[in-house]
């Protein structure tokens, strides 16, 4: 099938509704039909002519404003090449067969710049949507019908209002996810172990990129393993994620372990924009000793998946997030066995909570999912997680999720 060859001045011609171009002089460099109907003006009266020499105030109206407001719109479109919606306005048109008498309407303009490849306003578009039948349909003292047409113009405009809003969100969510995913580490082996890590960003706005997950080879057979999730959502949170993973990151390579790393955390956390009352968990592997060292900073707790398909939460090392406390003191931490070939799960909230049921619940539904899927490996465990868990329509909260067998 062939493309269409549009003729786009003809389209223009035939669009419903009163459209003008003009320059950004304010000359008229074309009109539709719809819009030359309405004013009772031909296309010969109208191009190359300024807009309020073709129509002028209502001399007979000392309070007409319209000339005025609708000049002072376009030139601040021509200037910034920013949309406008304007408020209703009244603009009488003097009628065209019958000079001196003055027709009685009521107008909800927008003005677009339209820009060349240099971003210049070449074009004005004048949208006009004509709504004097409107008025005049309801009846009833005329102050009355005009303050109604202005709730009918001010509901227009809050749905523009809220139509730019959804943009700028949706484009600060883009921004924000390419930042995540920078900042984020590739899947990479750890050492000789096999490991699947997962992100998953909210759906709808910007409840996303507060969550993180990272990895560590220490020296010897030990890697240091840590889930977190700053409080917030968008470019703030990632900015803050950001700099608090490289920061556990470089303190997991020289604390003792878990639990002087996330101390170092919290003090570099005050000093950090959008870092308060973030949740980590901070987990040291060993398979020299077989154990895991953890600390908590108030997140939900770490699942150990045993060979014979029972589950251990390690809960015994959980203080407040970072930052919850006036002063600094040190933090828990404990230490479990594992036996070769169990399996250990750090998560973020997002996986397992739900607003309108206990955080118990959601644990064992975890732990449900985990022995059900325990004869898979990291990466089809990592999958099968995300199905069972995540609603079908998506998370309202961003999740992260680290899997790694021992």
């Amino acid at each position: 099938m062939r493309n269409p060859q549009i003729d786009y001045a003809a389209v223009f011609h035939a669009l419903p509704g009163m459209v003008a171009l003009l320059t950004p002089e304010l000359l008229y460099a074309d009109a539709n039909d719809d819009f030359l109907r309405l004013v009772g003006r031909t296309r010969e009266q109208l191009l190359g002519r300024y807009i309020f020499d073709v129509f002028p105030e209502n001399p007979n109206d000392p309070a007409a404003a319209g000339m005025g407001e609708t000049k002072a719109s376009m030139l601040r479109v021509a200037e910034t090449g920013e949309r406008e919606t304007m408020a209703l306005l009244r603009y009488d048109i003097e009628d065209s067969e019958r000079p001196g008498r003055w027709v009685e309407h009521y107008w909800s303009p927008v003005n677009a710049a339209v820009l060349d490849r240099n971003g210049d306003v070449t074009l004005i578009v004048h949208r006009v949507e004509e709504i004097t039948d409107l008025v005049r349909a309801r009846g009833g003292d005329r102050r009355d019908r005009v303050l109604e047409a202005e709730l009918y113009t001010r509901s227009r405009e809050l749905q523009e209002v809220n139509e730019r809003l959804r943009r700028a969100h949706a484009r600060e969510r883009e921004v924000a996810l390419a930042l995540q995913a920078a900042m984020l580490p590739a899947p990479t082996p750890v050492g000789h172990h096999r490991a699947a890590v997962r992100y998953r960003p909210a759906v709808g706005a910007l409840n996303v990129c507060g969550d993180w997950y990272d990895l560590v080879d220490l020296d010897g057979d030990r890697i240091a393993v840590a889930v977190g999730d700053v409080v917030g959502h968008g470019l703030e949170a990632a900015c803050a994620m950001g700099q608090l993973r490289s920061a556990l990151s470089a303190a997991a390579r020289v604390a003792d372990g878990p639990a002087q790393a996330l101390e170092a955390l919290g003090l570099y956390a005050r000093h950090v924009p959008g870092a308060e009352s973030t949740t980590v968990v901070k987990v040291y592997v060993d398979w020299e000793s077989h154990t895991l060292t953890y600390s908590s900073a108030g997140h939900p707790p770490p699942a150990l998946l045993h060979p014979d398909g029972s589950v251990t939460f390690l809960d015994r090392a959980t203080d407040p997030p970072l930052g919850a406390r006036p002063e600094h003191m040190a933090r828990p931490q404990a230490r479990t066995a594992f036996t070769e070939g169990a399996t250990l799960v750090l998560y973020s909230d997002g996986l397992i909570e739900r607003r309108d049921e206990d955080i118990d619940a959601g644990l064992a539904r975890l732990a449900r999912s985990l022995v059900r899927h325990r004869r898979t490996g990291p990466e089809a465990m990592a999958d099968a997680l995300l199905a069972d868990l995540l609603p079908p329509t998506g998370s309202t909260d961003d999740t992260a999720l680290v899997i790694l067998r021992l």
